[in-house]
């Protein structure tokens, strides 16, 4: 395997290796299997605009893929204790995210809403939102998604529960095959009291503005 220097390099050695330009090596092997699909869907690799095409696809990859090279529980590892007793539903709504679905590598786009019921301890609200993302920020399905955020959540900030819901477009579904834009898939895994208990898994979806 050569990479963009001409040397032979190993995909492993480069992955986190940068240029003289600063950015990402890309493994000639990598290059030319993008060039061998543009051809495949019927155009010239090799004209003008599609010339440097296959390295900033194989970067913008990298990119949409980066939380390959992320753990997710580290984001949790941090947390407070002094909250003045505050004991009841920590909530964050709407959180954007984007992610590709494993089947097509299309693009899944939507928005999670994430609650946690605390017991002696909260975490700072962004980290729920770099929880989602490092999940998000590899090859998915909706439902594995979900139950990551919430399984990350619950294993290490062990609350009382967990609430996270998912809605998102699939570009596999609007942009192909079936062909119908406009639809939202919805997902959720409850855990704990929100799982336990119907008034408390109504409260949060509520809180969401979800249906129960």
């Amino acid at each position: 395997m050569r990479d963009e220097t001409g040397g032979a390099e190993d995909w492993s050695a480069v992955a986190n290796q940068v240029g003289p330009d600063g950015k990402p090596i890309v493994p000639e092997d990598v290059a030319s299997a993008i060039r061998t699909l543009i051809r495949w869907a019927g155009d010239d690799p090799t004209r003008e605009g599609l010339l440097d095409t296959p390295r900033r696809v194989a970067r913008a990859w990298k990119e949409y893929c980066a939380g390959y090279g992320d753990d997710p529980a580290r984001h949790l590892e941090r947390v407070f204790e002094e909250v003045g007793g505050y004991d009841e539903i920590v909530l964050l709504k709407d959180i954007p995210f984007q992610s590709h679905c494993e089947h097509h590598m299309a693009p899944i786009i939507g928005k999670a809403h994430i609650a946690y019921l605390p017991k002696n301890h909260v975490v700072g609200i962004s980290k729920l939102a770099r929880v989602l993302h490092g999940f998000a920020r590899r090859l998915q399905v909706q439902e594995r998604l979900t139950a990551e955020v919430a399984d990350c959540i619950w294993d290490n900030l062990k609350p009382q529960g967990v609430a996270v819901v998912i809605e998102a477009t699939h570009a596999c579904m609007a942009a192909r095959g079936v062909r119908t834009p406009g639809v939202t898939m919805v997902t959720s895994r409850m855990m704990g009291v929100f799982r336990d208990d119907e008034r408390s898994r109504k409260e949060v979806l509520s809180l969401m503005g979800a249906r129960a």
